[in-house]
């Protein structure tokens, strides 16, 4: 018989615990009650709602795919590696996580505007980035990139990287170590900080409507289209922010649908060192070359 884990929380703890999914689970429950089920479907069946969830699901893929492609070289760099100015470039990149979303959009837009650092030559290649539906992806990427690099970069220190150096002391190529043992080590890591991106980049407000501005079936995501409903239909402002909120909910369950606790650390095999070769494990007290 396994012995049990500890659990004695104090009861204040468990009171406060109460109070914070109180303040998360209240405005939901509000949400739910405000929405008017009777015309709830004709509400978020409409064409421009339709169109503007389609919108968000695909600008928040690609976003999601984007932030992958870039967040996982930079969080390792930041993990395993040690330079100069490192601290700095940790702090530039987490910074979306505190700057206010309209702030970005506003960088974003001296950036790759028209008059922008880019955009001018941009602009002489005859690609218009701003008020596009790649100013949409590359808004969502700004502001949920921080998400995943600061998952993986935790995931990365807390496994420590003495399986990586044994797969070296084997003979593996840093490319080697990085695809056959880096990346499945901190896959459950990676997935968290996907599925965080891709819900930020669902939610993205702000850094959208300063950059890309609200074309409907262009750049009009469904926050964008929460905020004029609610100008001129609060109803369907509703249903839109209860759909919103289901997708999310939807996402994040499908992720981690299976105990992090589960997937155990990547051993690495022998190390392969031509055809039908591999290379046997270094002897204790021994230096490897």
């Amino acid at each position: 018989m396994g012995r049990q884990a500890y659990s004695g929380i104090p009861a204040w703890v468990r009171a406060l615990a109460v109070v914070a999914a109180v303040v998360v689970v209240l405005p939901l429950l509000a949400m739910v009650l405000r929405v008017d089920w009777t015309h709830f479907v004709p509400l978020v069946t409409s064409e421009s709602s339709l169109t503007a969830l389609a919108l968000s699901l695909r600008t928040s893929a690609a976003s999601t795919v984007l932030c992958i492609v870039l967040g996982v070289p930079l969080a390792v760099v930041l993990a395993r590696d040690t330079f100069r100015l490192q601290g700095l470039l940790r702090s530039l990149v987490l910074l979306p996580l505190v700057l206010p979303p309209v702030v970005g959009g506003i960088a974003l837009l001296y950036t790759f505007g028209r008059q922008g650092l880019l955009g001018r030559t941009l602009d002489v290649l005859g690609l218009q980035i701003a008020f596009s539906t790649t100013a949409v992806v590359l808004a969502q990427t700004f502001v949920a990139l921080p998400f995943l690099v600061v998952s993986l970069e935790g995931a990365l220190r807390t496994s420590g990287s003495r399986y990586e150096a044994v797969a070296a002391t084997l003979g593996a190529r840093p490319g080697t170590v990085f695809r056959r043992v880096t990346l499945p080590l901190v896959l459950p890591g990676l997935a968290s900080g996907a599925v965080l991106s891709f819900a930020r980049s669902l939610g993205e407000f702000g850094a959208t409507l300063t950059f890309a501005g609200s074309l409907q079936g262009v750049t009009r995501t469904l926050p964008l289209e929460i905020y004029l409903q609610r100008e001129t239909d609060p109803d369907a402002a509703v249903a839109l922010s209860l759909v919103l909120v289901a997708v999310a909910v939807a996402v994040v369950a499908l992720a981690y649908r299976r105990p992090a606790s589960r997937i155990g650390p990547v051993r690495p095999g022998p190390a392969s060192t031509g055809p039908g070769r591999t290379t046997a494990a270094a002897p204790a007290g021994r230096n490897v070359a």
